[in-house]
């Protein structure tokens, strides 16, 4: 890249929404600075070495206005998840409170939208903007902190114990042009403190949107997080998303992401186990159908001695779907007495789909208990058979299968409303393939 030659999207420099203090403004130049000089990340990059940003790049995002608003009519709830929680509803990555039910609130939970603390009290952000997101290697991230200009903001007082979902709801919608924004999302439970936040990532566009988020976790002592996200937006659609965690002493984080619409996602998580006893699952399914493309690509980093965590990821592709399993398993010098699983498995129903799947173990310890393993393959012929001479016709007889394989995974999901919630939208997915339909 010449010195003359700007990076796509840093034309797009929203105006800034807030009165900024000294270290914000650092902050977003900062992440503008390095966004500057790497730009967005090219299969040349080993971390992006499957993933081509190349029709990300090609179409001219604008940003996306500030004042769109969205009809509670019209906002498309048949693809979020069906959930009885407190809704916190947000258009192009900006609060829309009008269409959130906060209700009331229990006594030591703070939910705001990300602009309206940076104007009443920076002070409380501070120590947490950018403390986790390395932006040196996460380019994308330094764009989001260049131009962020709202999000989620959730703090939970030692101790509190919500007894209701926190369902966040993302809408992308454009205008007449591709839209593009970038959420930043701060979340922090104190020492003690248990909550489960999910995310329903959707749209409703004519025209191409572009979702830059980051999320950072940071978990108090024993604090536990249920941590769900669904990503199914319009085939239009970009998602690129990184989610950082901070697990403390016998802190507990669970992962689950469902990915099933969208031209290109990027699910990216990081979780350290910084404190001992700390737990981290990191697991996920995805759904892909002809000409998508989901990557998801994963670190967790015992840094401490005796923590634990597991990854388990598997995905159907159809069509010319393609997909790409990135997970590592770090595990530091002193970290001794770590447990570390990881397993990716792919079920191919086509000839034109494809998986690129790289686990890792990097282990500097000798006491530890660490596995990894990754199998791609078509369906079984032999069970095919079974079901079919059994009466049951080919066609359910894939469903039937499917869905065994990918609930699997989605029965890792402790929280058995939300459990059910997912299947049902694994559901939708193989109802709209083609050559296959759900049984009841």
């Amino acid at each position: 890249m010449s010195t003359t030659e700007m990076p796509p999207f840093l034309d797009a420099a929203l105006p800034v929404p807030v009165e900024e203090t000294g270290w914000l403004a650092d902050l977003r130049q900062a992440g503008l600075d390095i966004y500057k000089r790497k730009g967005l990340p090219t299969p040349k990059v080993e971390a992006w070495k499957y993933t081509n940003l190349g029709g990300l790049a090609k179409t001219e995002f604008k940003p996306a206005a500030l004042d769109v608003t969205v009809a509670a009519d019209k906002l498309p709830l048949s693809s979020a998840l069906s959930l009885d929680g407190v809704a916190l509803v947000f258009v192009n990555g900006r609060f829309a409170p009008e269409l959130s039910d906060l209700g009331a609130l229990p006594k030591g939970l703070r939910v705001e939208s990300l602009s309206k603390v940076l104007q009443a009290e920076p002070a409380l952000v501070e120590p947490l903007l950018g403390k986790l997101a390395t932006m040196e290697d996460l380019p994308l991230a330094a764009l989001n902190t260049g131009l962020l200009t709202d999000g989620l903001f959730v703090r939970l007082a030692k101790g509190v114990v919500l007894d209701k979902a926190l369902h966040v709801v993302s809408v992308a919608t454009g205008g007449d042009t591709p839209a593009a924004f970038h959420p930043r999302n701060l979340i922090v439970l104190e020492e003690g403190a248990k909550a489960t936040i999910v995310e329903s990532h959707v749209g409703l566009s004519d025209v191409p949107t572009f979702e830059n988020s980051v999320t950072e976790v940071t978990l108090g002592d024993g604090a536990e997080l249920k941590h769900y996200r669904l990503l199914n937006g319009p085939d239009n659609s970009y998602h690129v998303g990184v989610t950082l965690a901070d697990v403390a002493t016998k802190a507990r984080y669970e992962s689950f992401v469902l990915a099933i619409g969208g031209a290109l996602i990027r699910n990216e998580v990081r979780v350290v186990l910084s404190g001992e006893g700390a737990h981290g699952s990191v697991n996920g399914s995805y759904a892909v159908h002809e000409g998508q493309h989901v990557d998801n690509t994963v670190l967790v980093d015992h840094a401490v001695p005796r923590a634990t965590s597991n990854q388990l990821f598997k995905g159907v592709l159809d069509g010319t779907g393609k997909a790409v399993f990135q997970g590592k398993v770090l595990v530091r010098r002193d970290a001794q007495e770590t447990d570390a699983q990881q397993l990716h498995k792919a079920l191919l129903l086509s000839r034109g789909a494809e998986v690129d799947t790289k686990p890792e173990l990097e282990i500097y310890a000798d006491d530890v208990k660490c596995s990894h393993g990754a199998t791609v393959g078509e369906m079984d012929a032999d069970q095919l058979f079974y079901l079919m001479a059994r009466g049951i016709d080919e066609e359910t007889a894939l469903a039937l299968l499917v869905e065994a394989f990918v609930e699997d995974v989605v029965h890792e999901i402790s929280d058995e409303i939300v459990r059910e919630a997912f299947i049902h939208k694994v559901r939708d997915w193989q109802t709209g393939r083609d050559k296959a339909v759900w049984s009841d």
